[in-house]
């Protein structure tokens, strides 16, 4: 599905795929993960349908807010498999205003979550973008390092959950 104006990150997480869905589908289990450190999520909403609301507020060191507060549009949901979301749209497919820095360029998320065998999932996350320049901004912004930091925390996040369970 990959094209050339995408950026991919694939890993194989040793946590089961049930928490690892649940992990990123709970408003507030997705504040305790998202953000790769010293960033933190303060809010979360997230309306797990097509055209619901999928909006993240990522503060920074010295309370340096990302401007990540926009709000986008959830494409599709596929129970236990798959989440696609856009910034380019926001809830109910309206049209959003591109704002400054990680706002100023729109993109979708597909994140995808298989069963890999013995307790682990194998995890897929493909930014899409409207052109190279996107992509590469995207990419200098340090998407590889920070979705990769991510889908670590997004690991020990979900395999605590089993403690707890």
């Amino acid at each position: 599905m990959a094209g050339n104006t995408d950026l991919v990150l694939e890993r194989t997480l040793d946590a089961p795929i049930e928490l690892v869905w649940e992990a990123y589908t709970n408003p507030e289990h997705i504040k305790q993960w998202f953000a790769p450190g010293p960033y933190q999520i303060t809010e979360v909403e997230l309306d797990l349908r097509p055209g619901g609301i999928f909006r993240i507020r990522m503060v920074g060191p010295d309370n340096f807010d990302t401007g990540h507060g926009t709000p986008g549009c959830v494409l599709e949901v596929v129970e236990g498999k798959k989440l696609t979301w856009t910034s380019a749209l926001g809830p109910g497919y309206r049209p959003n205003e591109m704002g400054e820095g990680c706002e100023s360029f729109p993109f979708t998320a597909v994140v995808t979550f298989a069963d890999a065998g013995n307790g682990k999932t194998a995890y897929k996350a493909i930014a899409l973008h409207k052109d190279a320049a996107d992509r590469d901004t995207h990419e200098k912004m340090g998407f590889q390092d920070g979705w990769g930091t991510v889908a670590k925390q997004l690991e020990e996040f979900a395999q605590s959950l089993s403690t707890h369970a």
